[in-house]
């Protein structure tokens, strides 16, 4: 038990730590398009395969926590460019398909929902 609890510590410390690497008003903004994005109930085409938005969420936090860690990542846009926007290993650019409307470039949508997660913040202040 007091393994997997200090196992788990660990692992909370470390991702914790790599959050840190990213500014704090980048890391909101990236939150906030990954939230809007898994709570969208569009789907997501990667590689030729459809995902819910939840399996897109998750899919685009493992690529962000990798960019982080590799110190890659900085901002909003530059996650778009490098991990929303196509597959790091085939190429392929990602698709994102909301109810019965047609399929658009994933970038284009997460630019979209980042434009007005700030004109939300703006007018909040």
């Amino acid at each position: 038990m007091k393994l997997r609890f200090a196992a788990a510590l660990l692992v909370f410390a470390m991702s914790s730590s790599m959050a840190a690497d990213l500014p704090a008003a980048s890391r909101a903004e990236i939150d906030a398009l990954l939230n809007r994005l898994g709570s969208s109930g569009c789907q997501f085409n990667r590689n030729g395969s459809w995902y819910n938005s939840t399996e897109a969420k998750a899919h685009l936090t493992s690529k962000l926590n990798y960019l982080i860690d590799k110190k890659k990542v900085d901002g909003a846009e530059q996650f778009i460019a490098l991990a929303g926007s196509s597959s790091s290993m085939s190429g392929k650019e990602y698709l994102v398909k909301c109810g019965t409307a047609q399929p658009v470039p994933s970038s284009a949508w997460l630019k979209a929902e980042l434009q007005t997660i700030r004109a939300r913040q703006a007018l909040a202040k």
